[in-house]
């Protein structure tokens, strides 16, 4: 498909809202941007809860596509999940239908498989039919966005491509992320292929850069035209040198979900 003109970008505030808003512009894309928190140095940014169905609606009428981005990224209690990344993710689609917008990108993430066991030297990638098995509230919230997105294609036609994401920062700075991570321009170009491919009904894809130490096949990322450029490799030594390689009798290391796992991060707001 062609690329649309005006996108929103949910989500716009934080950390990878921040980085697309930087690099999305230079593929031509018009970026209506919302978030619960003012967007910095953007008078225009819409901001509302997405549990505000007017300012919601109001925010979705007239785009072409939407990236949701916006939500809880760590772990937190169920209600707070709940509200953010269920709720809200479920209201975005449903402001999206009535308002007939008819692509969504949706970050979801590695947590939403993440007590998938991480492969070896000698396994095979972990392709993106493993079942979900999420490994924590927010992984779950992921998992739900994803079945949600397959029921509003199924019922209404909305597509979707569901991005698993890694780890987007500017360079990784763990030994697990050398085989997650996922450079802020190679988002960029992965975004800008789900938005542009044809007949992606809803498609499930690993977001991640073409890491020498890759854990999950990117053949479907691939399939919408995604080309990474980056690796997480030249960074490789300095971090392995400062906190050694995966061990995997370490419960931390033994999952996908790596730390999530067994001590998730706590969202601290």
């Amino acid at each position: 498909m062609s690329a649309p003109r005006t996108v929103l970008l949910t989500g716009a505030a934080g950390g990878l809202g921040t980085l697309m808003r930087e690099l999305l512009p230079a593929y031509g894309y018009q970026l209506r941007l919302l978030d619960l928190r003012p967007v910095e140095g953007e008078p225009e940014a819409v901001t509302a809860d997405l549990t505000d169905t007017a300012a919601l609606r109001e925010a979705v009428r007239g785009v072409d596509a939407i990236i949701h981005l916006a939500g809880i990224s760590l772990e937190a209690p169920f209600e707070k999940i709940l509200h953010s990344n269920i709720e809200g993710t479920y209201r975005l689609y449903e402001a999206a239908r009535e308002e007939g917008v008819g692509r969504i990108v949706f970050a979801s993430s590695n947590h939403a498989v993440g007590f998938t066991p991480r492969p070896s030297a000698t396994d095979p990638l972990i392709p993106v039919t493993t079942p979900h098995r999420p490994d924590t509230y927010y992984g779950l919230s992921k998992s739900f966005g994803e079945d949600l997105a397959q029921l509003y294609w199924d019922l209404h036609g909305i597509e979707t491509v569901s991005v698993r994401i890694g780890s987007c920062f500017p360079e990784p700075t763990t030994v697990r992320m050398l085989s997650i991570w996922m450079s802020p321009a190679d988002g960029a170009r992965l975004i800008h292929a789900a938005l542009t491919a044809e007949d992606v009904g809803h498609t499930v894809v690993y977001g991640s850069s073409a890491n020498t130490r890759l854990w999950w096949d990117l053949s479907g990322a691939r399939a919408l035209g995604y080309e990474p450029q980056d690796d997480s490799e030249p960074y490789a030594a300095q971090l392995v040198a400062e906190q050694g390689e995966l061990d995997p009798d370490n419960p931390d290391h033994a999952h996908l979900g790596g730390q999530f796992c067994t001590r998730p991060p706590i969202w601290p707001h």
